[in-house]
């Protein structure tokens, strides 16, 4: 056998032994297949709804219809289908939290592995950096942030990202601290093995685990925060979200009439959504951690 037919038979053993181990855990195969649903709901939603029915120019129906025959879920204030817009806006909150928490898990991953590895003042500097951001109250920054750089989608996935790091760069930290106190560590380095080999070839693997875990927490407080940002009116008004038809719902009066069709279904769906990641990450957690699956 050669040397990559047993680095790939090792991987097949892991991935094995992590599917065994992630299955026995029946909330995060819960979680999985809410995510799923979720997931091919974005994929296939021009399929799914016309993307015509989002037109206000080509709406038909009267405005805030109750749920019909024609209109499952009623219609909103302009008189478009609330299930055309909740199918349209899974893709949108979905690709926010996605990319949202790339930009948290890279910045935050990159930051608690420096600090980490080369400590000292570095360290210092580095973690109070990160410390400065996470006694600022999440919510007010990011509306601050929202105002200064305009409504848009762009900016709302750079405006959640950049606020949302500091806990993965000090899970990361911890977790480098960890690995670079290890006997292999010091044999790389006393074979010559630089910072960037040493960061990218050992700390880097034996933190993904974790990272991989955080991720999916980081996905669901993503998309809970561009609700909620959306909801204050801080979304792009031209991209359908969950959030933007909250605060369509609030900005008309549905809540106070009881137009429950306009305010239960993406409320819902918010929910739902939270719930998935947070089992799913929860299980990741107890999986990918050996201290936890001990205990």
């Amino acid at each position: 056998m050669t040397a990559r037919s047993i680095t790939w038979a090792r991987r097949r053993t892991t991935l094995a032994r992590f599917w065994r181990d992630f299955r026995s855990h029946n909330t995060a195969l819960a979680g999985l297949a809410i995510l799923a649903v979720f997931a091919l709901v974005a994929i296939f939603a021009p399929l799914l709804a016309d993307p015509d029915g989002l037109n206000v120019a080509k709406a038909t129906a009267k405005s805030h219809q109750p749920p019909s025959a024609d209109y499952w879920l009623g219609t909103d204030q302009n008189g478009l289908s609330i299930l055309t817009l909740l199918v349209h806006g899974t893709r949108v909150s979905l690709i926010v939290g996605l990319s949202a928490t790339a930009i948290a898990i890279v910045i935050g991953t990159l930051v608690g592995i420096m600090a980490g590895f080369y400590g000292g003042w570095a360290r210092s500097l580095l973690m109070g950096f990160t410390d400065w951001f996470l006694v600022i109250p999440f919510l007010p920054l990011a509306i601050v942030l929202a105002t200064v750089l305009g409504a848009s989608l762009f900016n709302i996935i750079v405006v959640i990202g950049v606020t949302s790091w500091p806990g993965t760069a000090r899970l990361v930290c911890a977790q480098t601290l960890s690995v670079r106190s290890r006997p292999y560590m010091e044999r790389a380095k006393a074979l010559g093995a630089g910072d960037w080999h040493q960061m990218t070839r050992h700390v880097l693997p034996n933190v993904m685990p974790v990272v991989l875990a955080h991720v999916v927490l980081t996905v669901s407080i993503a998309i809970l925060s561009e609700t909620t940002l959306s909801f204050l009116g801080l979304g792009d008004p031209t991209a359908q979200s969950w959030g933007n038809i909250l605060d369509a719902a609030y900005g008309t009066g549905a809540m106070s009439n009881g137009e429950w069709w306009f305010v239960l279904p993406p409320g819902i769906c918010v929910v739902l959504v939270v719930l998935a990641f947070t089992l799913v990450g929860r299980a990741l957690e107890v999986v990918l951690n050996p201290r936890l699956k001990e205990g």
